[in-house]
């Protein structure tokens, strides 16, 4: 049988491909983180107490972001990722430059006011949703088995390093150059808009759709992906797929990984700036804001290099991709506790930017595992899991506001206060006033991982949820 080296050096057409997707996945938290940081701009722009009373845009975008997962990965899987993401990329990146309007007053009226800013967010979700199935997709079809997890943790990483330095951009921007923080959603929609024209251009579904794949890189792909070619379907087996509790192990999973998370994409600003008065145009400060996701960018790349090591030494695929997801899950569970109790801006700073490297050190095995029980259905299955992960963080993005909201209302209950003007308390006041819903939220955090670690325990990379898919038993 040729193997390829027998075939001549592969070309390396397929890290063009890796270079894409990373070059979306850090796009798309740019465009979605970019909102924590305007939230202050926001809450003025719209009149608003509080930037807990965001909850419901933050919220918009979560539950819009789930509800599309599994249609833009179907289509995905049926008409393939090229022309998907290019619809994806362009109807996000127009509601990212809209949510540049709120607020703004033309002769008196408002054109978006909070209600209008709600729907716009729910708009931007519906777009960005299936961005991240595609991608596996695109990986799915272009990268060999051995390498599925290293190029999820690259694209992880791109994502995070992106989200984890857009408060610094932001700053950049806004505070040092003197754009103006509606200019600067029209700037991040824009930049969406230039990727979609270089990528319409130069990728292709597949590597025999390229001409300067050679037949040595085609191989190596296909090695060892057994029915790794062949054409996704459009009659998806929901049947077979609702009845997976191996599917459902890593959807539960991942809504109880992603619920604490998006507290760094909504609050984790405010809450600096309130909490341990970072300054709001501060280049440290903003460093402090996206720590958990600079931090989680190495645990993307280290966890999904561990995995695939793992794997290629063992021949292990279950716990290859189980054990590191159990021991990120496991770490963060005493870290949020430190959460609650770290008594200044840095030594908090520090232990949730570790809650974001241990979180992430299980990105690469949990989109791993999409790709490796879902085979075929690569796109259908991870959209699965970024369905219900985002419905945890859609409940997140609500009743972590609610719980701050109601610490706010309690406290000034308690004290009198009813009908005063929170922002101008005197700073202790707010803080005291805060303290208990962070607090709640922190405790929840931590038992929420304790619970994915479990969950780990019942996800089998090795079994694929159609079992005609299954590796086939080589006789010896």
């Amino acid at each position: 049988m040729s193997t390829p080296p027998a075939l001549g050096r592969p070309t390396r057409v397929r890290f063009g491909v890796l270079a894409f997707a990373c070059s979306l996945a850090a796009i798309t938290y740019l465009d979605r983180l970019c909102i924590g940081s305007a939230a202050s701009d926001l809450v003025a722009a719209l009149g608003l107490r509080h930037e807990s009373e965001l909850r419901w845009a933050f919220t918009a975008f979560s539950l819009a972001y789930a509800i599309f997962e599994v249609p833009t990965g179907w289509l995905g899987d049926v008409f393939g990722p090229r022309a998907t993401l290019i619809r994806i990329v362009i109807w996000w990146s127009l509601f990212t430059s809209l949510t540049g309007l709120t607020g703004w007053t033309v002769g008196g009226v408002m054109l978006i006011g909070f209600p209008m800013l709600v729907v716009i967010r729910f708009l931007f979700g519906m777009g960005e949703a299936g961005a991240f199935p595609n991608i596996t997709r695109a990986l799915h079809n272009w990268f060999p088995l051995t390498e599925r997890g290293m190029t999820q943790g690259y694209v992880w990483m791109s994502s995070r390093v992106m989200g984890g330095l857009t408060p610094l951009v932001w700053v950049l921007l806004v505070h040092t150059l003197g754009l103006s923080w509606r200019a600067a959603f029209g700037l991040f929609g824009a930049i969406g808009l230039i990727w979609c024209i270089a990528f319409a251009t130069w990728f292709r579904n597949r590597p025999e759709e390229r001409s300067d794949v050679n037949e040595a890189e085609r191989a190596l792909i296909r090695a060892g992906t057994a029915g790794a070619t062949e054409p996704a379907h459009a009659r998806v087996p929901w049947g077979r797929l609702l009845r997976s509790g191996n599917l459902w192990a890593l959807c539960i999973m991942y809504a109880f990984m992603v619920y604490p998370w998006y507290f760094y994409v909504n609050y984790l600003p405010s809450y600096l700036q309130e909490m341990h008065g970072v300054e709001k145009a501060s280049t440290l400060g903003s460093l402090y804001k996206g720590g958990p996701l600079i931090f989680g960018a190495a645990g993307c790349l280290i966890g999904g290099w561990l995995s695939d090591r793992y794997i290629r030494r063992t021949g292990d695929r279950k716990w290859g991709r189980r054990i590191y997801g159990m021991i990120g899950h496991g770490a963060c569970v005493p870290l949020w506790l430190v959460c609650v109790i770290a008594p200044n801006a840095w030594s908090f700073a520090l232990a949730a930017a570790l809650t974001g490297f241990f979180n992430d050190l299980s990105m690469g095995s949990a989109w791993a595992s999409c790709q490796d029980i879902g085979r075929r259905h690569a796109a259908i299955v991870a959209g699965c899991m970024n369905t219900i992960g985002n419905l945890g963080g859609a409940v997140s993005s609500y009743v972590i506001g609610w719980l701050v909201a109601r610490s706010i209302d309690v406290y000034l209950h308690t004290h009198g206060l009813v009908g005063s003007e929170f922002a101008s308390l005197p700073l202790s006041d707010r803080q005291a006033a805060l303290a208990p819903g962070y607090t709640w939220n922190f405790v929840i955090f931590a038992g929420m991982y304790a619970v994915a670690v479990v969950l780990w325990l019942l996800i089998d990379a090795s079994k694929p949820v159609l079992a005609e898919d299954a590796d086939p038993v080589v006789s010896k």
